[in-house]
């Protein structure tokens, strides 16, 4: 039964990111695992032999990470920095806000929800802050559901 495959928004930045990981699984990573098959063979008896069961587990998963990522490069829609807008929120852009709660000034890249890096204040265009924020100009205030109440922000600037 085959899967039904989404677009996968990504920006160039992404995109090159997950064909450098795909390229990275299918040379380096392959040729490790074949090399660990290798030597676990020559240890005899493949029925009770956890160094060849480890590998060809290995290899099992290396394979399904490359056919996902073949997968979400299939379906990618990358999103054309010359077509960024910054007189709204968009995917790909930086968009600087002010949080009216904690009164402090915090930026977000909005992106697909594949490139989500938190510690980089990347977010989902579907996660609550994404949605709030999508479709908005400078100087609108944004309600975002949070699972402690609704949080006001104030869009200060959008930028590519």
């Amino acid at each position: 039964m085959k899967m039904e495959e989404q677009e996968v928004i990504l920006t160039q930045e992404g995109y090159d990111k997950l064909e450098e990981e795909l390229n990275h699984l299918k040379t380096i990573k392959r040729t490790e695992i074949a090399e660990r098959i290798k030597t676990a063979r020559g240890f005899g008896d493949l029925s009770e032999n956890a160094e060849y069961d480890e590998a060809k587990s290995a290899q099992s998963e290396n394979e399904e990470q490359i056919a996902v990522l073949e997968a979400k490069l299939r379906n990618a829609k990358v999103i054309d920095s010359k077509e960024i807008d910054t007189k709204i929120v968009q995917i790909g852009n930086l968009v600087k806000v002010h949080d009216m709660e904690f009164d402090e000034d915090v930026e977000y890249t909005i992106v697909g929800s594949t490139e989500v890096n938190l510690a980089e204040n990347k977010i989902s265009n579907e996660s609550p802050m994404g949605k709030a924020l999508l479709g908005k100009k400078k100087g609108d205030i944004v309600d975002v559901e949070a699972p402690e109440g609704v949080i006001k922000f104030k869009i200060l600037a959008i930028k590519k």
